[in-house]
């Protein structure tokens, strides 16, 4: 298939907001796909490579995208383009960014205008075009003749959609048997919405439990026998990691066990450190031993997926708890509390806070695991942060957002020189009003505009929840917000109002105190930590 075929039908699929048209346009577009393409087709639909990062950056994608002429006519296919990203990925040692550079510059001359720009944000991960995971899901159902929840459940165990399309494609129903929870082979892990407050989540579930909302690394635990393997969010290993979460497990009176839970490093006093701290661990190359030492993980779990030779995702989430109960003890489970009134909910919630915790997650008591979806069956509360910040520039949106302004560049005042601090970006939060009124507002402010991006006078200030601030080599600043979203404007404030950097580097200092505190009880501190499980 012809890259341009496909190209076409992400701009359809982007450009509707129907989601039958998504999945019928899609439908159409895997019928079409021969064995080999299958899952090169699904992955850059879904917005992803197949070979993963391969070591292109967003300046280096730029570069090339805007460097020589375009190809007039379309003649290249998903295979020959599959094959550059995979020759660009093997590239390493001496000279691979040339190489990189060079392979990246060959594939786009032969690209069209539009294929250009298909690769640019495919790379750099802005392919905004509404052809999510679940979307995808139903229409490689419609394509295959299956219904859509036995492709969920098979995306569910095997954690790759490319993989379970191309069984459903050329197999039917007979391919979709393989895919069953096994020992070592991780699951999707279920994903919770987000909800206003403790009220309004214990009123959509009705009959709910709360459990503490941890911002620790998410991990999914297989035991059988003595081997203990340990897996991440993004289902890769981190056994080695993490070998005190292994010893903790391997010590449980089971044969077998799936367990889902968040690792965690504390504070001698067993506040939580803040989300980089602990994500330290997870790093490529670790004198293992050392950091161990330095800084302790705790396993605390919430949920079990298997036990003993029964798999219980579909059992409910009330039967999971009790089971967890019986395998756990109280170290290893996370604080909850079941059928709450509203006054117990809103305690429960301010301890969580008042421990340093994120908030607290809702949970029915009556649903399955419903692995790699991000249903109502768990909804989360949290309180963020809020700073008001200015918008330095807007980029240019996408799909359903093509014309309008979208992506904006946010910056804190610095108050020494007079100017502004970029902290980040974001197109999060916004209705069609919100970037109906931005387009129209920041117009009238544009300074000059490059192919992707408006400079704008720095005038307009947005209130910006999030859910941190980061160290990033990134920014001018040496800080980043985690998780920013748009609240509201504020046209009640000029941009002399706005927050300055000294409050952002307040608070990542505020995070980074924690962690010093950590470093100087190391001793005690750290045999506490551990001793816990």
């Amino acid at each position: 298939m012809l890259v341009s075929d496909l190209v076409a039908t992400s701009d359809r699929v982007a450009a509707t907001s129907s989601r039958l048209e998504k999945i019928g346009a899609l439908a159409g577009l895997l019928r079409r796909l021969s064995p080999e393409e299958v899952q090169i087709g699904v992955d850059w639909l879904a917005g992803r490579l197949r070979q993963g990062r391969i070591g292109l950056g967003p300046a280096m994608v730029t570069e090339a995208r805007r460097a020589g002429l375009s190809a007039l006519e379309p003649t290249l296919t998903l295979g020959e383009a599959d094959a550059v990203f995979s020759e660009i990925a093997r590239t390493s040692g001496p000279g691979s960014a040339e190489q990189r550079r060079a392979a990246l510059g060959g594939l786009l001359a032969r690209a069209t205008e539009l294929e250009r720009d298909f690769f640019a944000r495919l790379l750099v991960g802005e392919l905004r075009q509404g052809a999510l995971e679940a979307v995808m899901i139903e229409a490689v159902a419609r394509a295959a003749g299956l219904p859509p929840a036995s492709l969920r459940r098979a995306v569910m165990l095997a954690g790759d959609a490319a993989e379970v399309a191309r069984a459903a494609l050329l197999e039917g129903a007979f391919g979709l048997q393989r895919f069953s929870l096994q020992l070592f082979r991780p699951v999707q892990p279920m994903l919770a919405q987000a909800a206003d407050d403790v009220a309004s989540a214990l009123g959509e579930l009705r009959a709910a439990a709360l459990e503490w909302k941890l911002d620790g690394a998410r991990v999914q635990v297989h035991k059988a026998g003595d081997e203990v393997r340990v897996f991440s969010r993004s289902l890769s290993s981190v056994t080695n990691a993490v070998p005190e979460i292994v010893e903790a497990v391997r010590a449980l009176p089971v044969r077998s066990v799936v367990l889902d839970g968040e690792a965690i490093a504390f504070r001698a006093d067993g506040a939580p450190l803040p989300f980089q701290v602990t994500m330290r661990r997870f790093g490529r190359s670790l004198d293992v031993a050392a950091l161990r030492a330095e800084l302790p993980l705790r396993a605390i779990f919430f949920d079990v997926l298997h036990l003993d030779g029964e798999d219980l995702l579909d059992r409910s989430g009330g039967e999971r708890a009790a089971a967890l109960r019986q395998v756990l003890e109280r170290s290893l489970r996370v604080p909850r509390i079941e059928l709450p009134t509203e006054a117990e909910a809103e305690v429960f919630f301010a301890d969580a806070l008042a421990r340093g915790h994120e908030g607290v997650m809702a949970k029915s008591l009556g649903a399955p695991y419903e692995a790699g979806r991000r249903g109502s069956s768990w909804l989360k509360v949290k309180r963020a942060h809020t700073l008001d910040l200015v918008v330095l520039a807007v980029e240019w949106g996408s799909g359903r957002r093509r014309g309008l302004l979208s992506n904006l560049h946010l910056g804190a005042r610095d108050p020494g020189s007079g100017g502004f601090v970029m902290l980040g970006k974001t197109f999060k939060g916004m209705t069609d009003e919100v970037l109906a009124w931005q387009t129209q507002r920041l117009l009238e402010l544009e300074i000059t505009r490059d192919a992707y991006t408006v400079y704008v006078r720095p005038e307009v200030v947005v209130e910006i929840a999030f859910d941190g601030v980061q160290a990033s080599p990134q920014y001018p600043g040496g800080v980043a917000l985690r998780f920013a979203r748009v609240k509201r404007y504020r046209p009640d404030k000029e941009a002399v109002d706005a927050s300055t950097i000294d409050e952002v580097r307040a608070i990542h200092a505020g995070a980074l105190a924690h962690e010093a505190a950590d470093r100087r009880e190391s001793g005690a501190g750290e045999e506490e930590t551990g001793g816990d499980g």
